[in-house]
């Protein structure tokens, strides 16, 4: 290409804007990476930090290389735009479906993809530089192309968790922006077709490239079903992406079968075959130990399980869910097949439903409860481990009556029994009193809960006030509960805080040796 050759004022247009494209789907395949690598392998900040800083070292990469790119920089740069749009929209399907597939690549799939997809990125703000240079000062050219490339950032940054993810979920969000580069490059044969040698092949390749998102695109919602079908090993009948994770309900009917099973970002939360042994072991010990609770809090459980199992007391008065996804409550309380199994528990007029973070509502509110349920997911990530600190008790604390209880759902004291006692440890370094425990709950193995009170917790015995239908707990069962084999026995454990979340990684480790 001759050098002094000047671009028409449309051309220039056109590459600017370009600009803001390239960069706004490049974002999005850092994030939609970054979003699938916190699902399938938890602590959603050592994932994006990864990922991102991967990503960065590979647009690093694909900048350096891009020096050797001298002549024709039009068809490369159509070239790469085509290149991108097939790696980094096929990104996340290619993931989810090597998650349910070949689950021991993952890791190497993702980060390879990372790699190339980000290197190929690197070289595409260079080249779009290259050929503006023709025609701008080059001071001009720096200002306008990184207002565009930020510009460009900025607005995937803002519609990555509150439009895309929600309203097309990961696969549609990568091919939708997919399609948006694969228009850059239709956009480059256009404006550059004199200067492209080959016109026809590269005619053919955007074409070809196009069909292949389009027709990935249509079939996109049949892959990710296919592929947690696949997962889960059950059917997938309810599956949904909300701001704060993917959730997912599969079914398996028939006696002896899982029946309704509950995923958050590939977690399970609880199996219907079972989880009234969960439940029971999670709800009851705490308001026997009460004797006569009236006012009750949730925190956590938007399945309403719980809230079920306190509704059993006909003395209670009021009972408030503090769940911070409003699609979890909302699938629970209007899906009829799902609210049978809270038996419609989040519509009775008890019940007072409040969608925020659980952290904040205590900082604001001044309510007081006679028991208060923790039915929070384990600490994977620090975003939840902030909900198992010493000031999130210390808060906790403060809102129990001066005879109230709080019990708290902690992982396996059998599997991760550092991680259990560390929650044991923490709780008590509020100032409470603790009283540990554990059921077995066959879909989770041995499972840990701890009783929290400003004294220390009373004898629940045969005159406790027991309700009617319990099919796990008795009088007689209950007491074996708080005692603990060998391999369970209470361990040394630091305090987990704000400013170390030391349960966080030590949960990783105890959890990852089995994985």
């Amino acid at each position: 290409m001759n050098p002094a050759v000047r671009q028409p004022p449309a051309v220039e247009v056109a590459l600017l804007a370009s600009v803001f494209v390239i960069a706004a789907c490049g974002l999005l395949y850092e994030l939609a990476a970054a979003a699938l690598a916190s699902y399938v392998l938890g602590d959603s900040v050592l994932q994006f930090s990864t990922i991102i800083g991967t990503y960065l070292f590979a647009m690093g990469v694909g900048s350096y290389l891009s020096r050797f790119f001298d002549r024709q920089l039009p068809a490369h740069f159509l070239r790469i735009e085509l290149l991108v749009a097939l790696a980094g929209g096929l990104l996340p399907g290619l993931l989810f479906l090597a998650h349910a597939y070949a689950p021991g690549s993952f890791r190497l799939l993702l980060y390879g993809l990372v790699l190339l997809v980000g290197t190929l990125v690197g070289l595409e703000i260079p080249l779009v530089m290259r050929i503006l240079k023709r025609n701008t000062v080059l001071k001009d050219l720096v200002s306008q192309v990184l207002t565009f490339d930020y510009l460009g950032a900025l607005a995937v940054s803002m519609a990555f968790p509150l439009l895309l993810v929600p309203q097309l979920g990961l696969v549609r969000s990568g091919l939708l922006f997919g399609l948006m580069n694969a228009a850059v490059a239709l956009w480059a044969l256009w404006l550059f077709r004199h200067e492209l040698p080959h016109f026809k092949s590269h005619v053919v390749a955007s074409f070809a490239t196009l069909a292949v998102l389009l027709a990935a695109f249509a079939g996109a919602e049949r892959i990710t079903t296919h592929a947690e079908d696949k997962f889960y090993a059950d059917k997938v009948v309810y599956a949904l992406n909300t701001p704060y994770q993917r959730i997912v309900v599969t079914h398996n009917p028939g006696k002896g079968r899982n029946g309704h099973r509950l995923f958050l970002n590939g977690n399970l939360q609880f199996a219907e075959r079972d989880e009234y042994r969960y439940h029971e072991a999670l709800v009851h010990p705490a308001m026997l130990a009460h004797g006569n609770p009236r006012r009750v809090a949730v925190l956590g459980g938007g399945d309403g399980m719980a809230v079920r199992e306190i509704l059993k007391y006909p003395g209670v008065e009021q009972v408030t869910l503090v769940e911070l996804d409003p699609a979890m409550t909302d699938l629970f309380t209007r899906t009829p097949a799902l609210a049978a199994l809270n038996a419609n528990a989040l519509g009775n007029p008890k019940v007072r439903t409040v969608n925020t973070d659980a952290f904040t509502w205590l900082q604001t509110t001044d309510d007081v409860f006679d028991v208060i349920v923790v039915d929070f997911p384990d600490p994977t990530n620090f975003a939840v481990g902030k909900l198992y600190t010493q000031t999130f008790y210390a808060m906790l604390d403060q809102h129990l009556a001066a005879s109230g209880y709080a019990v708290v759902q902690t992982t396996s004291p059998l599997v991760a029994r550092q991680s259990f006692w560390t929650v044991v440890t923490t709780i008590e370094a509020a100032g409470l009193a603790t009283a540990p425990y554990h059921a077995h709950v066959p879909s989770f193995g041995e499972w840990g809960f701890i009783i929290a009170s400003r004294r220390p917790m009373r004898p629940i015995g045969p005159e406790a006030p027991w309700p009617a239908g319990l099919r796990f707990l008795s009088p007689t069962s209950l007491p074996l509960l708080f005692d603990f084999p060998p391999d369970m026995a209470r361990l040394p454990a630091a305090v987990n805080r704000l400013s170390n979340q030391v349960l966080v990684h030590t949960y990783e480790t105890e959890w990852g040796r089995i994985k």
